[in-house]
């Protein structure tokens, strides 16, 4: 039996985005930038999902940017700021995503901008009141925080945080692919200038996702070349990605609220299952108050085992992650539980969850982590 609580990391396909788009890797290949019908018929595909999206997040079809994914959104969100928008100040915390700490220390590290980390507390949540003294004690600043932590399923509240980057005229930058697809969320109640999306990690394609600007910030390209996107991102449309984005976005809020009540329900189970099982065991961050449903990180007692925990894990069939999985074979550990203070000698594991999780696939791995522990007849 093989079991799959790596979610955070990437999702299963759905069947019903993959009929999707196959008519388009198929039938309907023609260039959208093309004039001719086969042109035509691609170009409204991708227009239309263009709407799909800006009506799931209430704002205009010109606000969505297709890019290739999370990274490359946070990516041009940061440095557009930085070279069109004036900003040397930028704000962010130590747990947020390689994507946008690596982009903001090398901006650093380049002159062109002071970086600041704003305080989190043992748990993992963003002190608001520093991040207002921050803002209050520099010229106008970018701030990056990410809606929701892709390790511990810690949330940011949007509306507050944008609250107080209006009151110093902030722009304000936050990393969604964790939340894209399990939270509405409407963007005419935030004060927020960008946010990204990553298909694949509600059941959509790889290599595709798109950068929310709101119509109020004006910057120049990130990619040269063609008029595509609005001439704001050169290059020939991921048309078949962009069509699975679509149809992922539409089924995620279709049945938002019956996938969100499953997923807590299997979510809260384990949490149960594994301090029954498990004496010592702990939660890193805040596992059932204001954070995401979708995730669970897990500290375990101390164990000779615990370089091989994952590997153990895998051999009985059961897929979970350390951390980001775009750091996955690093030996430096996880940068967001150093963070937040957590023994790191301790082994954590991440365990995600989606609407395709069982109560049957949490009790083999619990069972499976009892047999690692040499706790199955205790």
């Amino acid at each position: 039996m093989k079991i799959y609580f790596d979610n955070a990391a990437t999702t299963a396909l759905d069947k019903e985005v993959l009929d999707a788009m196959l008519p388009f890797m198929i039938d309907h290949y023609g260039n959208p930038s093309s004039i001719h019908s086969f042109g035509r018929k691609t170009r409204a595909a991708i227009e239309g999902t263009r709407k799909i999206i800006a009506k799931s997040l209430n704002v205009s079809p010109s606000e969505i940017l297709f890019t290739s994914g999370g990274t490359e959104a946070d990516n041009m969100a940061i440095r557009s700021s930085v070279h069109d928008l004036g900003i040397k100040h930028a704000i962010t915390s130590k747990i947020e995503h390689h994507a946008v700490l690596h982009t903001l220390e090398t901006l650093e590290h380049e002159g062109l901008i002071k970086l600041s980390f704003v305080n989190t507390t043992s748990s993992g949540h963003i002190d608001l009141n520093h991040l207002d003294e921050l803002l209050s004690e520099n010229e106008r600043t970018f701030v990056s925080l990410m809606h929701a932590n892709n390790e511990i399923g810690n949330l940011i509240s949007l509306e507050k945080v944008g609250e107080i980057c209006s009151k110093y005229n902030a722009i304000f930058h936050s990393d969604t692919v964790q939340t894209m697809g399990h939270y509405a969320l409407d963007l005419q109640k935030i004060n927020v200038h960008f946010i990204t999306c990553a298909a694949h990690k509600f059941h959509g394609p790889k290599g595709v996702g798109f950068l929310y600007i709101n119509s109020n910030v004006k910057i120049t390209p990130f990619i040269y070349g063609g008029s595509q996107e609005r001439n704001m991102r050169g290059g020939t449309e991921n048309l078949y990605g962009i069509i699975g984005l679509g149809k992922a976005m539409e089924i995620a809020m279709r049945d938002l609220e019956e996938h969100q009540k499953h997923i807590i329900d299997v979510k809260n189970y384990m949490v149960e299952q594994l301090k029954a099982a498990i004496p010592g065991v702990e939660f890193n961050g805040s596992c059932q108050d204001e954070c995401l449903y979708t995730v669970l990180n897990v500290r375990l007692p101390h164990t000779e085992k615990a370089e091989m925990l994952l590997f153990d894990l895998d051999i009985k069939g059961i897929a979970a992650s350390g951390g980001s999985a775009c750091t996955s074979g690093s030996d430096v550990g996880s940068h967001v539980l150093r963070g937040i203070g957590v023994d790191v000698t301790r082994p954590s594991v991440r365990f995600s969850f989606c609407k395709y999780n069982t109560k049957k696939e949490v009790d083999v791995a619990v069972n499976a982590l009892k047999e690692i522990f040499g706790l199955k007849n205790q």
